[in-house]
């Protein structure tokens, strides 16, 4: 079999044991997989997306949401189809595994678990934030430790009771999210002139982009913060009741509810907190709820009510990373023995190495990032270090969607996206328009190219070792080596 990839890969045969103690169980229809998606972004509502108010004013960040939604639809549409089609646990890295080979599912593959291990932590600085705001005196790394282990705890158990936290935690983060937006128009406290208190440039409008059109560039990372994650579903393929139709509708339907979120949290949130104070905030929803309420009662109980948005997208996305590493881990791409799984099928070792690369992120940048009103750039280097993993995999993905529409047109779809090749494409360009913004500020630029830095070592483990010992039975694999195979057999090629 190693004919595919023109000797620059092996395939080493397992037995049966090998992937019976890597296996894991179906539990979910479209209800959950739609609270799984939606619970992994809608943390981004909570707080993080602010940072582009400072980098772009309202107008500035409204025009990169609306940028980014659009990349987010064309994206979606995209990997519905996709996950249909290749109904692996891999999902990314399994789209990149037909369409580019093993060495474009590797590296599809390790964005994918950057971003998926630094979104949690990210997401752990914020509850950090949250609490900070209910009692000072407890150090922030004593809650991010906290929050790892309850969550990550609850993964390993089991995926059912993952997936009916998630719902229960979603339910109850858009419920929270609807409280503020009536409560921020029937209390009189949004005022439209605080959607532009952002100090302007020399030779800017203070109005419309006070910034400039850099500022709406800059902005873009934060915009995609309202969107990050929901295209974590397809990793849910091999535990979803009817991956076919359940995936696909899912997603849809998750994309569609955050952008209705991302717009009206960008509005309300900002016209009550005020465009300046609010892109400076590590918990913009408390401090929104605070202008509203006053320091009482109400807003200590609304800001932990509050935290089930963040805790939902935390809990979420720890689930994203642990099936990520999980199928790298299975086809070989990473040390094997991260796969395995428990008793429960849930891949427990893979959740424990995710959580620990996680906490550990979330320190070092902290430790670099200093106290005060440093502590506001933490989180937005963070995140720039996530949408930096992110969108390198989704231009990759959406070029592997082209690509298998023309070497496989007789690749089975139940579902097609209904914006087929040209979507892709404009998603595609909107997606390198968003990895070229992760360096726009100099003050992020630093961690991003660490990340950078990570993902070349990350290639030459690849091309060291890795590519030696791929596993032929591995679903992702298995499916593409018999499609090669198939496709040589048809062209005459010899075997």
């Amino acid at each position: 079999m190693q004919h595919e990839d023109s000797g620059l890969v092996q395939h080493e045969q397992v037995d049966a044991n090998y992937l019976e103690r890597r296996k894991l169980k179906r539990s979910a229809g479209w209800i959950l997989l739609w609270a799984l998606g939606v619970g992994a972004v809608i943390s981004g509502d909570y707080a993080g997306w602010n940072n582009g108010l400072a980098q772009g004013g309202f107008w500035g960040l409204a025009i990169a949401t609306l940028l980014m939604g659009a990349m987010y639809f064309c994206m979606v549409f995209s990997i519905a189809e996709l996950s249909a089609a290749l109904p692996h646990a891999g999902g990314f890295a399994s789209f990149t595994r037909n369409a580019m080979g093993p060495f474009g599912a590797f590296v599809c593959g390790v964005t994918n678990t950057i971003e998926y291990i630094v979104t949690p932590a990210v997401i752990v600085f914020y509850i950090g934030g949250y609490m900070r705001t209910l009692i000072p005196a407890v150090p922030d790394y004593v809650w991010w430790l906290l929050f790892y282990g309850v969550f990550v705890g609850i993964n390993i158990y089991g995926v059912a009771l993952t997936l009916r936290v998630s719902l229960v935690m979603t339910v109850i983060a858009v419920i929270v999210l609807a409280i503020f937006y009536v409560s921020s128009f029937a209390t009189g406290s949004f005022q439209i002139a605080n959607l532009f208190n952002v100090a302007a440039d020399p030779g800017q409008s203070a109005h419309w982009l006070p910034k400039g059109w850099l500022g709406v560039f800059a902005s873009l990372p934060f915009a995609i913060w309202f969107f990050l994650a929901v295209e974590e579903l397809p990793l849910a393929a091999e535990e979803a009741h009817d991956v076919v139709n359940d995936v696909p509708k899912a997603l849809i339907w998750s994309i569609v509810t955050l952008m209705i979120l991302a717009i009206l949290t960008l509005v309300t949130n900002t016209g009550v907190g005020g465009a300046e104070k609010m892109g400076k905030s590590t918990a913009a929803l408390a401090e929104g709820f605070q202008a509203i309420f006053g320091v009482g009662t109400a807003t200590v109980v609304l800001t932990l009510v509050a935290l089930t948005g963040l805790i939902a997208s935390f809990h979420s996305i720890i689930y994203a990373y642990g099936r990520i590493l999980f199928a790298l881990s299975r086809a070989g791409y990473l040390p094997r023995w991260i796969s395995v799984t428990n008793r429960n099928h849930t891949p427990h070792i893979a959740l424990v190495v995710g959580g620990v690369i996680g906490f550990g992120c979330t320190l070092s940048v902290k430790l670099a990032g200093g106290e005060g009103e440093q502590l506001g750039t933490v989180g937005a280097t963070l995140i720039n270090m996530a949408v930096f993993g992110a969108v390198i995999a989704y231009v990759m993905v959406m070029v592997s969607y082209i690509k298998l529409r023309y070497s496989r047109p007789d690749l089975p779809r139940p579902y097609k996206s209904p914006l087929g090749i040209p979507g892709a494409a404009l998603g595609a360009v909107l997606a390198l328009a968003a990895l070229a913004a992760t360096f726009a500020s100099v003050e992020y630029r630093p961690a991003v190219i660490a990340v950078a830095v990570f993902l070349a070592v990350a290639v030459g483990y690849f091309l060291l070792y890795s590519r030696h010992h791929l596993v032929a039975q591995a679903p992702e694999e298995e499916a593409a080596l018999i499609a090669a195979a198939q496709r040589e057999l048809a062209s005459g090629a010899p075997e």
